[in-house]
């Protein structure tokens, strides 16, 4: 949930950009040895405000099993083909710092029995360049990500092709700069986005435009679900018929589910509340999301979260 603000607040950095990477030229950095070693990971028995679940349909939520979270920040989950897709940065530090860790950007995890695996690296730019990459969202092998990166002005979304099991020939989208275009989902050829873009409800809103032979529609705001209040991080389920969300309740971020029904969103129904928020579904349906730990003054860290289907 932070990860959007992350990037907003880094500054341009100009340099270029050119050539495919070998991968044997990146160096491995343990991630954990980042996290400061003041910090102590927050667990559901000194949570002292967990997540809770609105909906019969969904278990009481969990930290997602095995090795992904920490106590560093892991962000925006995807999954994509049994592999969990993330962000993660070991702290708190300034934005212009982070593109300069080794360590901040995009992780994937691989489910084995139920757990998820020792994360692995997700580089998406050439060794010795600097990069921030997050919000990833990934359609017919081609993975999407919003960038702050060497040779480009501000914040930008790429995509990258999966090829022999990594992600290469990665390139700035052709979103128009007017759009505004936050974090998005695209279901065949539309794509839904969260953008503070005027003509909304106000805040952060739900928005989708539709590709017609190769160009993006203008935008048009998805009015049944908005509210004076931000509406950000949408998700499509794999039929189409449900929309999942980042909106608010009491104050913190919550996760909501709107239904499709007779091609008109529904309004919107409260699933997951306190502090969760950033929703996407595996293929069984389970519900993953990102809780944030908060002590009643500073936010400590973030995990990634599942509330299983029942």
């Amino acid at each position: 949930m932070r990860l959007i603000i992350t990037l907003i607040l880094l500054s341009a950095i100009i340099s270029g950009c050119t050539a495919q990477p070998n991968a044997k030229q990146y160096k491995f950095v343990d991630r954990e040895s980042k996290i400061p070693s003041s910090a102590v990971k927050i667990t559901a028995e000194t949570d002292k405000y967990p997540p809770k679940v609105h909906s019969a349909a969904y278990q009481k939520p969990v930290a997602v099993p095995g090795l992904i979270n920490t106590a560093g920040f892991e962000d925006s989950p995807f999954v994509f083909e049994n592999k969990l897709y993330f962000f993660f940065t070991p702290s708190n530090i300034a934005p212009e710092l982070q593109v300069q860790d080794e360590i901040s950007g995009i992780y994937a995890a691989v489910n084995e029995q139920g757990k998820w695996s020792e994360p692995w690296r997700v580089h998406l730019q050439d060794p010795g360049k600097l990069a921030l990459d997050g919000c990833e969202f990934i359609q017919n092998s081609i993975l999407w990500f919003c960038s702050s990166r060497e040779g480009f002005e501000g914040i930008n979304w790429f995509t990258a092709e999966l090829n022999g099991g990594t992600w290469q020939n990665w390139q700035k989208a052709d979103f128009p700069d007017d759009y505004q275009v936050g974090e998005l989902h695209i279901y065949g050829n539309i794509l839904y986005f969260h953008s503070n873009r005027t003509g909304g409800a106000g805040g952060f809103d739900i928005w989708f435009s539709s590709n017609i032979e190769g160009s993006w529609s203008l935008p048009e705001n998805v009015s049944s679900v908005n509210t004076p209040d931000d509406e950000r991080q949408p998700f499509i389920s794999a039929d189409g018929k449900q929309l999942w969300f980042t909106g608010t309740y009491l104050g913190t971020p919550a996760v909501y589910k709107s239904e499709k029904v007779n091609g008109v969103w529904k309004k919107p129904e409260l699933t997951v509340s306190q502090f969760a928020g950033e929703p996407v579904l595996d293929e069984k349906g389970n519900l993953y999301f990102v809780h944030t730990f908060y002590d009643g003054t500073n936010f400590l860290e973030a995990d990634i979260y599942v509330a299983y289907k029942k």
